[in-house]
């Protein structure tokens, strides 16, 4: 059983939980996502598996997950990144940011989530069972299609980007 790292508001351990029952509670929670950009300044983008137990079909950032017990963020990051999405480069933590938001589906995701930022200028090679689709879009095209289709993308998506942003520029 997948599990996550409890957490409280300044990133404390305080024990851990099934990832789903987590999940079904709203419980504050370790995870990661990853921001990768080429040498264009394309933001590399990835579609959520029609099979994702929430945020299904959405599009997102390149990787986004959990760490699991006993694993240090940033080894969880480069893991999840090469399972994801068959890429190896490095990452820079960049800002940490707890976002709260309940699913239709009666689920909730209460993160402290750790933002990485990489440079990465090749294709994927995508897991099928996690990622359904994959590209590189301009800023200007994420903010467009954020403004004009904000429901083809994940809520967490939505909340960093503009963090990611201020904090680049």
């Amino acid at each position: 059983m997948d599990e996550v790292i409890l957490v409280n508001k300044k990133d404390e351990e305080t024990g851990t939980l099934g990832k789903m029952e987590a999940h079904l509670q709203g419980k504050l929670h370790r995870a990661f996502s990853i921001f990768l950009i080429n040498n264009k300044g394309e933001w590399l983008l990835q579609k959520r598996a029609k099979s994702k137990y929430h945020s299904a079909g959405l599009w997102t950032n390149t990787c986004c997950s959990h760490p699991q017990p006993g694993e240090d963020v940033y080894q969880a990051a480069l893991r999840r990144l090469n399972e994801e999405m068959g890429i190896i480069c490095h990452l820079e933590h960049v800002f940490s940011f707890i976002y709260k938001t309940k699913f239709d589906n009666n689920l909730t995701e209460h993160e402290y989530d750790h933002v990485f930022t990489g440079v990465f200028n090749g294709e994927p090679v995508i897991n099928k069972a996690e990622v359904s689709a994959w590209k590189y879009f301009s800023v200007e095209k994420i903010q467009y299609n954020l403004t004009t289709d904000s429901v083809s993308f994940s809520y967490w998506f939505q909340v960093a980007m503009p963090k990611v942003l201020a904090f680049l520029n």
